[in-house]
C-alpha cells in the first residue's frame, strides 16, 4: 500500500459520507498505483450552481496539479482524480521509459 498522505478538503459545503469514502478510496488507489507519491490533496469548492475541484500530487521527482468542474461534488472530484491519474501515468512512464531508451541507445550492438 502506498504511504502517501491523503488530504480531502470541502470548503464552504457539506458533503455526504459516502462521497467522502469514495474519494478517499480513489486517492488511496492512486497512491497504491504510484508508490512514488508522498502527498495527495483534493479540494472541492462550490462555484455558483456548479462545483469546482482541484488536485495536487507530489512525490519523488513528481509534482502534478489539475482542476475540473462538475454539477455535483462527486462528479467534479471524479474528473479531477481521473486527470491526476492521467498526468501521473504520463510522468511515471516518461521516467521509466527514459532509462530504457538510454539503455537501448548505448547497447554495444547499436554502435
Amino acid at each position: 500500500m502506498g504511504e502517501a498522505v491523503v488530504a480531502i478538503h470541502f470548503k464552504d459545503m457539506h458533503v455526504d459520507e459516502t462521497v467522502k469514502d469514495v474519494l478517499e478510496k480513489r486517492c488511496h488507489g492512486l497512491s497504491d498505483e504510484f508508490p512514488e507519491l508522498t502527498h495527495l490533496e483534493v479540494t472541492l469548492v462550490p462555484d455558483g450552481s456548479r462545483h469546482a475541484a482541484s488536485g495536487h500530487a507530489t512525490g519523488k521527482a513528481t509534482e502534478v496539479a489539475t482542476h475540473a468542474a462538475g454539477e455535483e461534488p462527486r462528479q467534479a472530484a471524479e474528473k479531477v482524480l481521473d486527470k491526476l491519474r492521467a498526468q501521473l501515468r504520463r510522468t511515471h512512464d516518461k521516467r521509466i521509459f527514459a532509462h530504457r531508451r538510454q539503455a537501448h541507445r548505448s547497447h554495444p550492438r547499436r554502435s
